[in-house]
């Protein structure tokens, strides 16, 4: 039923300590207004319909989080979700937008267990803030993420960054997590110690869902202690072919890189590999030395690079700005065709996407400005890797361009669609979580 505004602001005021009405600040990429009258207005931002929801809530606990959610369930408020807001634009648009709840006054590291490497997180704790306070003790979060990132985010986005491929992505790191499901249940799943629990692991279903199955209020992580020294070790191709030889022999060595990143200016170009090693001093030392050796390409007046700092262009995700972000994630002995493919689509099509990622790891982003026809490049890509050789997701895009892929075409085909449908059919059954972020109506 929908709800009179004044009657609605005075439930979610008696819920939670900080509610005020959503502002032009807060919009949300969408395309229908919410379900509440007058609740939410559509504004132009540039070329992209954009959602103001009637209020924003900002609980400080999980108690407080559930009382908001609830009063959400009773109004039948469509829910989004937000920490920082830095990867919102991320997928595709809500589609409705009523209340947004922000996470920020959940901010606290609510145990740090040195001895175990265990901290338990408040989900609104921006990242940079837990990273300090980890290092005084000599751990981390082994996450490459912005410092203003909130754990939260962090979790609900599944971002990571070059070392992915030694310790993983935010579902490999978590042992355990707090959610608040849509009808203000709290859920709770694992603990201080790694074990198997019967039922959902609510941590790898929660990791990359993007606030669609709930609100996650505080995660545990399983930490690792800071190493002593970092080395990199760099090195360029001149072809696509020498370049996949290096990643494969980096990856598959025996010196335990940290990272193999790749970065390439535009299609055909030249191909950066940078390895990071992590170690004691001497270790990393000698180990940075063999993997120069390792990579060098062998071409005249050419020789791989050690250095105590990472190079300039050393990428994570990178930003796509007004233009388009793309995801490739494949199996790592398919690189070669995936760049061939990249190149291949992008001289059939015009377009010049700049590309970077975590090459050892299997997973690469494409970046396309906005003059650039994207989806045409993505309808192309898509077709030279099906069969399983390579998923294309877009993660953001102008206006035009998500148009032009439309409504499922920012996720491509979802092998899992139906067992995604269900579990969100389970977790939200009135689809009120930020209604419309995965294709089918998820």
């Amino acid at each position: 039923m929908k709800a009179d505004l004044a009657v609605l602001g005075k439930a979610l005021a008696a819920a939670c300590a900080e509610v005020r009405e959503g502002g032009a600040g807060d919009a949300v990429g969408g395309g229908a207004i919410g379900g509440v009258d007058g609740a939410s207005e559509a504004r132009e931002a540039g070329e992209a319909r954009q959602v103001v929801p009637a209020f924003v809530a900002s609980p400080g606990s999980t108690p407080e989080a559930a009382a908001v959610l609830r009063v959400a369930a009773e109004h039948e408020l469509a829910v989004v979700p937000r920490g920082s807001g830095s990867r919102l634009g991320w997928g595709v648009p809500p589609s409705r937008c009523d209340l947004v709840v922000d996470t920020l006054r959940m901010d606290a590291v609510v145990e740090h267990a040195a001895g175990d490497l265990v901290a338990r997180v408040q989900a609104g704790a921006r990242m940079g803030d837990v990273a300090r306070l980890l290092a005084a003790a000599g751990q981390q979060i082994a996450l490459d993420v912005p410092a203003g990132a909130t754990v939260g985010g962090v979790v609900a986005s599944g971002l990571a960054g070059p070392r992915r491929l030694r310790y993983g992505s935010p579902r490999d790191l978590l042992i355990g997590i707090t959610v608040v499901r849509a009808d203000g249940t709290v859920a709770r799943s694992g603990g201080k110690v790694v074990k198997n629990v019967a039922g959902y692991d609510l941590g790898k279903l929660f990791a990359g869902s993007a606030g669609t199955l709930g609100l996650i209020t505080e995660a545990t992580f399983r930490l690792h202690p800071l190493p002593e020294a970092r080395a990199w070790v760099v090195a360029e191709f001149g072809t696509a072919a020498a370049a996949c030889d290096a990643v494969a022999a980096a990856a598959n060595s025996q010196l335990v890189p940290s990272a193999v990143e790749l970065s390439r200016s535009s299609p055909g170009g030249p191909v950066r590999i940078g390895v990071l090693i992590e170690g004691s001093q001497d270790g990393a030392a000698a180990r940075a030395s063999r993997m120069a050796e390792l990579l060098s390409p062998g071409e005249p007046g050419s020789a791989a690079e050690v250095s105590a700092a990472a190079p300039p262009w050393w990428p994570g995700p990178p930003e796509a700005g007004d233009g388009t972000l793309i995801r490739v994630s494949f199996w790592v002995s398919a690189l070669s065709g995936v760049l061939d493919a990249i190149d291949e689509a992008a001289r059939d099509r015009g377009v010049s996407p700049r590309l970077a990622g975590s090459a050892g790891a299997g997973v690469l982003y494409l970046s396309c400005p906005p003059e650039d026809p994207a989806a045409a490049f993505v309808g192309a890509l898509r077709g030279a890797l099906e069969h399983g050789r390579g998923a294309v997701v877009v993660l953001t895009a102008p206006a035009a361009v998500r148009d032009a892929l439309g409504g499922g075409g920012m996720a491509g085909t979802q092998p899992a669609l139906s067992l995604m449908r269900a579990v969100k059919d389970q977790f939200d059954p009135s689809h009120r979580m930020a209604p419309g972020r995965f294709p089918e109506g998820i």
